[in-house]
Formats: C-alpha cells, structure tokens, sequence
C-alpha cells in the first residue's frame, strides 16, 4: 500500500510548491485528488493511457464508465475535440469556469480508455483556484472523475476521499469543504437539441436561458432505473451515490411526506433496525428515531444541495441500517439533489399524496 501524502493549500491563494509536488505526481502518471467548486476529483493526466487505467483501478470503477477531462484554458478543448461548435463556445464563454461539462465528439489524441471508448469526450473547466493552478502546474488535460470508491456518495472534503483512497493514491490537496456539493451539470451537444444527461452545479433553467432548445433526458427525471446501454457520462448507468445503509426517499407534498416517513420510521424499529431520518429544517423536530439529520431548509437547495453527500456518509458513520429521506422540490438544484437521493436509494422511493 503506498503513502498518501496530504498538502494543506488555501483555496484562493494556494502554495505554489505545493501544487508544484502534486503537478508532479500527475506528469509522472500518478493520482492526485484535489478540490473543485463542485465534489473532489480524483487527477490523472487525460492522455496517458496507463494513468487513467490506474485511475479506474484506484476507484473500483467500471471501465465502460467515463470520467470527466478538466482544462484550464478554452484553446485546451480545440485539441481534445474534433469540433468545436460556435453553441459550445458560446456556453463555455457563458459558464466556464463553473459546474457545466460539455459532451463533444472527441479528437483522435484521446486514449480509448478516457472516453470509456465512446467517439465523445466530456469537458469542463472547474471554478476553483486549486483546481486551475494544479492543471495548469501539469500542463496536461487532467481526467478526474469523483475522488471515492465507485457507488459511494461523493466526497466534498479531503476526509471523505482519506475515508476511501487513503493507500490508494498518491496524494491529496486539501482545501477544505467544496462550495456547491453536488457535481457538475452535463450537456450533451452531439444531439440536436442539446440534452441534459445528469443534472448537476448548472441548474436547467439557466441553460434555458442561454441555449436556443435543450432538453432533459429521461435519466435525469427518472424515479426508475432505466435500461442505458452506453453511458455518454458519468452518473447514468451504475449505481451511485450510495451509503451503507439502504435508503428509501418518500415523495410528495409535505404534510403527507411526514406522515408517511413516521410510519416507515415506526416500522422499520419494530423489525430491529437502526433508523437514519434525512429531513429538513422545516420537519426534523417532528421525527423521533435513532439518528436524525437535517439537509437544510426547503427554501435554500443550495444549501441541501451542499450537505447532502456529507450527511449520507456521516449516516455510515452512525451504523444506521436504513435511511429514511424527505424529497425535496426538484427547482434549482433541488433537481440535482433529487437524481442524486433517488440514485442513492436505487429507486426504492414512496410517493404520497394528501
């Protein structure tokens, strides 16, 4: 088992030779985690083949599941894609830095095994200083996918990926909480019109705002597993997202979500099971059970948005056996939090009504 190495950087201003040791794992094929405004990555350098199969390794991750390549310049895309249309410059202008990946066809310099052998290749260029600094320090593409083992809630603190990879990997920056807590929105744009493939730190509606026409695809709402043949991006076709414990999410309006979350609570402690209760600000003082964590408040998804994986993994903490979720409205991020706690319970959800 090899030593993981943790340098503490600042997250605007980080230490220069810092970045410069964790750049030097990457150019010599390594594996660096290092935060991002959305989740921590796990880095390697995009166009050497062996260092992504070692990233896939590292993580337990499917091979035909395909990692996200971060920049930090826009003539970078020019070379990993065969094509960049004036649509894709003008997002990129409109949200990079930012939470948005963009699917391209891919250029011939790509490795199969960074685009899990897809003819396409997913891009984004983070909003966070550590992040630019290391790929730039690397002078490489960098692919990154989540920084945890595959199927396990993503991690947004350099102890969650310690918790996971610690051994595993070469080195961690840390910078301590990431800002948005869920990861990126993905745009398809080989399709015609764009399509959403995983909801993610871009909400829907503001690329409504700045794309002609775009749509969602049937993954991003589903409260159902969907059969998906190809995944064209991370988040669709594995499970993912999943603490320990099973997870149920009960749906609907929220009197009636109350309601039927104490029934659960009540039956599941009758079968001997340590109860985990994933609520709201507005609901928690309702609930009596084992462990009992609040999101955040329904008014700020964001902020739900930004604790969510943190408190499914303090759920493993606890050793509950099952957790028992509010749904949350899917405006916003809200729709992001949503395809993440339904992923999370591998469908297993409760719709109420009044």
């Amino acid at each position: 088992m090899k030593k993981t190495l943790v340098f503490t950087v600042d997250s605007q201003q980080p230490d220069l030779e810092k970045i410069k040791i964790a750049a030097k794992f990457i150019r010599k094929g390594g594996l660096v985690a290092f935060p991002t405004e959305t989740v921590y990555g796990l880095g390697a350098d995009a166009l050497n083949a062996k260092a992504v199969l070692s990233l896939f390794e590292a993580k337990s991750r499917p091979l035909d599941n395909p990692p996200i390549v971060h920049v930090c310049k826009f003539e970078d895309v020019n070379t990993l894609a065969e094509k960049v249309s004036e649509e894709a410059k003008r997002l990129m202008k409109t949200f990079w830095p930012g939470p948005l990946t963009l699917i391209l066809k891919r250029s011939h310099i790509v490795p199969d095994v960074t685009v899990a052998s897809l003819d396409t290749i997913a891009i984004r260029m983070p909003r966070h200083n550590v992040a630019l600094a290391l790929i730039g320090e690397s002078g490489c593409p960098i692919s990154a996918p989540s920084a945890n083992l595959a199927g396990k809630p993503s991690p947004t603190s350099a102890r969650h990926v310690l918790d996971d990879l610690d051994g595993r990997i070469d080195a961690v920056l840390d910078a301590g909480p990431t800002h948005i807590g869920v990861e990126s929105t993905v745009l398809d744009l080989t399709v015609d019109p764009p399509q959403v493939l995983r909801p993610g730190g871009t909400p829907y509606e503001d690329l409504l705002n700045a794309v002609r026409r775009v749509e969602l695809n049937p993954v991003v709402v589903a409260d159902r597993a969907l059969p998906v043949e190809k995944a064209r991006s991370p988040g669709v076709k594995h499970k993912h997202y999943a603490p320990n414990a099973d997870v149920v999410v009960v749906e609907g309006e929220v009197e009636a979500v109350m309601r039927k979350m104490e029934e659960l609570i009540r039956l599941y402690s009758e079968a001997g099971k340590k109860v985990g209760v994933l609520g709201t600000d507005e609901t928690v003082r309702h609930y009596r059970t084992d462990v009992v964590r609040s999101m955040g408040s329904r008014s700020d998804l964001a902020g739900i948005a930004r604790s969510l994986f943190r408190l499914l993994r303090e759920f493993d903490a606890e050793g509950v056996d099952v957790i028992v979720a509010e749904g949350v409205p899917t405006e916003g991020l809200g729709l992001a939090v949503m395809n993440r706690l339904r992923k999370a319970a591998g469908y297993n959800i409760v719709k109420t009504s009044a």
